[in-house]
């Protein structure tokens, strides 16, 4: 059996010096020779080679299925089979074979630099095709457009790029708990929380508060990315104990921080008039949140979606943008919003001076009374639990 491998494997390399020097008729001839000890995913992979080189692009494309029977993850025959089907009947019918492709690419840092090249090709390839495909859509449907609510078009607008495969549906990650059945919704309709405007008429009231903080007692806020010494920080790395991205708190994680309050005495009161979230040992959180300029908070998601955050700009000093899923909006003074944070999220300060936000949990509105009683009971058991 070793001689039998051995006189195959050298077969192989001679079929592969072979197609090296483009000689194809010859690579052939010892893959079929190679092939009398056993057919092999490799010699697969060279036929097609062979047959490309031949311009039988039918019957390489036929090999290169075979391949994928004994390999269905292989990366380089996907890229190749999607060559392939492009040459034959052009770039729109190799468009779902080189998406495939694309999904199960190895990282580039291990990928030579030729099929580094073709995998670049075929990314810009369905980049385009996906573009293509939306302008085209948005065109025939452009006219049933006509009068729709901005917030029906911009959800409208997001199905269609997903169609087109130019985005991924919004999901649903919460580090701690996933309460089943409630909407994935990155920004939620204002009419559901009929308080904002109250809010958002108490800006001025809260930034007079706010100021002196950051003028005199900006040494209280605090990295809100804290990582102990030796744990993983993953995409936070740059923000870990760092000043970029600070934080003072008025609650956290239900206890109320009564010195800071005591400073913002309007400002605690105007949130303790809204419907905060409240569940002893876990919310409500309430927090000023700094962002140095130009700073990134990079993606990431919160802990449950039985809660939802809701944001109010005290101090924009230039652009300052936020996204939620697949949403990008620009803060604005004056204007809050309530969003779900177990949706990825990220934000960028892009202004020369610091930003500041109101932050501040609220229950999800899709819950009922009764629910959020049971919630706040299950997850106070899992902690004693936890901690007996």
């Amino acid at each position: 059996m070793v001689k039998i491998d051995s006189e195959q494997e050298i077969l192989l390399l001679q079929a592969g010096q072979a197609l090296a020097r483009h000689d194809a008729r010859t690579a052939l001839t010892l893959l079929d020779r190679a092939d009398a000890f056993g057919r092999t995913h490799n010699s697969l992979l060279n036929r097609s080679i062979a047959y490309r080189l031949l311009g039988d692009f039918t019957a390489a494309i036929g090999v290169l299925d075979q391949a994928l029977e004994l390999q269905p993850y292989d990366f380089m025959a996907l890229l190749a089979k999607g060559a392939m089907i492009e040459k034959i009947a052009g770039a729109k019918a190799a468009i779902p074979v080189y998406r495939d492709a694309l999904k199960i690419a190895p990282p580039r840092t291990h990928i030579p630099p030729t099929v580094t090249a073709q995998m670049d090709y075929a990314a810009h390839l369905v980049d385009t095709h996906a573009n293509a495909l939306r302008d085209f859509m948005q065109a025939e449907v452009a006219a049933l457009k006509d009068g729709l609510d901005e917030s029906v078009r911009d959800r409208f607008d997001e199905s269609l790029e997903i169609y087109a495969g130019l985005k991924q549906p919004v999901k649903q990650q919460p580090l701690l708990l996933n309460y089943p059945r409630l909407p994935v919704i990155p920004f939620y309709d204002r009419t559901l929380f009929p308080w904002l405007a109250e809010l958002e008429a108490a800006t001025e009231t809260i930034q007079a508060e706010l100021e002196p903080l950051l003028e005199e007692s900006f040494d209280a806020f605090t990295p809100y990315i804290a990582f102990p010494k030796g744990a993983p920080v993953n995409q936070w790395g740059e923000l870990n104990h760092s000043r970029k991205w600070t934080s003072l708190f008025l609650w956290k994680n239900s206890e109320k921080q009564q010195a800071m309050c005591d400073r913002c005495p309007d400002t605690t009161r105007i949130l303790e008039s809204l419907p905060m979230a409240h569940q002893d040992g876990f919310s409500p959180t309430a927090v000023f949140s700094a962002l140095q300029p130009r700073t990134h908070i990079p993606p990431h998601t919160g802990s449950s979606n039985v809660r939802l955050l809701a944001h109010l700009p005290l101090r924009l000093p230039g652009s300052a943008r936020f996204r939620v899923g697949n949403t990008v909006r620009d803060w604005k003074m004056g204007q809050a919003w309530v969003f779900d944070d177990t949706i990825e999220h990220e934000a960028w300060n892009d202004a020369d001076d610091v930003r500041v936000i109101l932050i501040f949990d609220v229950w999800n509105p899709y819950l009922t009374e009764q629910e959020k009683l049971l919630i706040t009971a299950m997850m106070k058991a899992q902690r004693a639990f936890m901690l007996g």
